[in-house]
C-alpha cells in the first residue's frame, strides 16, 4: 500500500488502468506521516535503552523503501522533550507570526512561477527550474557534495534538498539560497543518516 503512493507523490497525478481504458486524476497532496524508530520505540532515545535484538531495527526501518523515502522532502527524528524544557516559560513565535511568514513565502513562490502553467510552489520545480532558481556558491556546492558522498544520497534526494533550501530562503525573505539554508535542508534528511539502524 505504501509503495502505491510513489507515483502520485512524484507526478502529482494518479492513473487508474483497466482492461479497456485508463483514467488520470489530479492528486496533488501533502503527505504527513509518522513512525516509531523501532518496534519497542526506544531506538536513539536519550535516556532509555532499546530492547530490540540485532537487525530488528534495520528490518523495521526497511518497511519504508529507499525509493519512497526519496520522495519525502523532510524527515525528522523527534526525541522526547524533558519536563524541565516543557515547564520553561520561554516565549516562542506565535502562530499568527508563523502564518504571516508562510503566506509571504507562498506569495514569493506564486510570483516566481507566474509564467509557468501548473507550477505555483517550490515543491513543483523541475530539475531545470531548480538550476534556474537555486544557484549555489562555491561553499554551498562543497557542502552538498560532501553530504551526497557521506549520506549516499540519490539524485532525487539532491533535488529535494535544493527545493527545501529554496523554501527556507523564501521563509527568511532571502533572494538567494545561502549555505545555512542548504545546511538546514540537509539536516531535514535524518533517515538518510548512517547512524539509523546501524
Amino acid at each position: 500500500m505504501l509503495e502505491v503512493m510513489r507515483q502520485p507523490l512524484e507526478d502529482r497525478t494518479i492513473t487508474i488502468s483497466r482492461a479497456k481504458f485508463s483514467v488520470e486524476y489530479p492528486a496533488s497532496f501533502m503527505l504527513v506521516a509518522s513512525m516509531n524508530p523501532c518496534p519497542c520505540g526506544y531506538y536513539n532515545h536519550p535516556t532509555k535503552d532499546c530492547v530490540c535484538g540485532p537487525g530488528i531495527v534495520q528490518k523495521y526501518l526497511n518497511k519504508i523503501s529507499g525509493p519512497l523515502l526519496d520522495r519525502i522532502d523532510i524527515h525528522l527524528e523527534v526525541v522526547p522533550v524533558p519536563f524541565k524544557k516543557l515547564s520553561e516559560l520561554t516565549s516562542s513565535e506565535n502562530s499568527e507570526a508563523v502564518r504571516e511568514r508562510v503566506l509571504t513565502a507562498r506569495k514569493i513562490q506564486e510570483d516566481r512561477f507566474a509564467d509557468y502553467k501548473g507550477i505555483y510552489a517550490n515543491a513543483q520545480m523541475t530539475s531545470k527550474l531548480i538550476k534556474e532558481h537555486v544557484v549555489l556558491d562555491e561553499a554551498s556546492n562543497e557542502l552538498i557534495k560532501n553530504a551526497m558522498e557521506r549520506l549516499g544520497l540519490s539524485a532525487r534526494a539532491y533535488d529535494r534538498i535544493l527545493k527545501v533550501s529554496r523554501t527556507i530562503a523564501d521563509l527568511e525573505g532571502e533572494k538567494d539560497v545561502q549555505t545555512h539554508h542548504l545546511s538546514e535542508a540537509i539536516h531535514y534528511r535524518s533517515l538518510d543518516r548512517e547512524s539509523w539502524g546501524a
